[in-house]
């Protein structure tokens, strides 16, 4: 498998694009508001049960983030419509992009039940009280 320069290994001229994974074009990530209560997580583990989503927090903010490939992305992982890009893209810069990012955050979520485990442990309960289903009854011994 072929290593990729690390940015100080990058020769004179030498644009950091040419080894790029495109982690930057394979998802999206949006603020969403701390979840605080028994509703907010209601939501939170609803955006957990579609495909190709997960919650994160960085510096205390919360984000929804969505893992899709930018349909324009091609598969040199440079972008088709370079000279048109959103500004968005315009102003993203090789300069704190996620070239050599290991992706690890404050906390990480991608399944409800991750989201359960943690309203267990942050929302404040009643004595005996949960928000889990009460468990079924053991099957009979045959």
């Amino acid at each position: 498998m072929p290593t990729h320069p690390t940015r100080e290994e990058l020769k004179p001229g030498e644009c950091l694009c040419e080894y790029c994974p495109a982690k930057c074009c394979k998802y999206f990530a949006l603020p969403m508001d701390k979840p605080e209560t028994l509703r907010d997580f209601e939501y939170m583990r609803w955006f957990l049960l579609h495909e190709r989503a997960s919650v994160f927090t960085e510096d205390d903010t919360w984000y929804i983030l969505v893992h899709t490939t930018c349909k324009h992305l091609q598969p040199d992982n440079r972008c088709g419509i370079y000279e048109t890009r959103p500004q968005i893209c315009r102003e993203y810069s090789t300069d704190n992009c996620e070239y050599h990012d290991d992706w690890v955050y404050d906390r990480y979520f991608e399944t409800a039940e991750q989201v359960e485990d943690y309203m267990d442990a942050v929302l404040p309960r009643k004595k005996g009280e949960s928000i889990r289903s009460r468990k079924p009854a053991l099957l009979p011994l045959l």
